[in-house]
């Protein structure tokens, strides 16, 4: 069984920083993709950003060049650095690990609120 673990959130001032941790344990995949999704109160969970195994990025277009996502293979970990947050990028983030082996694998963490408020 595979789990994901976050950790990181809570409340910011707009401008400020945050720094989202989340830890996979279990039976995983060495080709994989990690990511951040959120989702804000009556709306979709949208992708953040996501890494793969080998270090390619892929951002969402408003979180480009302000947020920063990293990861730790030996400790299938992945990070989310969030600079000059905005009351927007305000939501639960969600950890997701994924990959495909004659399907897709894929796990989500339990959520962290963040919140951008002066």
């Amino acid at each position: 069984q595979v789990q994901l673990v976050e950790s990181g959130g809570g409340l910011v001032q707009p401008g400020g920083s945050l720094r989202l941790s989340c830890a996979a344990s279990g039976s995983i995949s060495s080709i994989n993709t990690m990511g951040w999704y959120r989702q804000a109160p009556g709306k979709q969970r949208e992708l953040v950003a996501d890494i793969t195994s080998i270090g390619t990025t892929n951002y969402a277009d408003s979180v480009k060049g302000r947020f920063t996502i990293s990861r730790d293979n030996a400790e299938n970990a992945v990070y989310l650095q969030m600079n000059s947050l905005k009351p927007e990028d305000t939501a639960v983030y969600y950890c997701n690990l994924k990959w495909l082996w004659r399907r897709e694998y894929s796990y989500w963490g339990q959520g962290t609120q963040v919140t951008v408020s002066s």
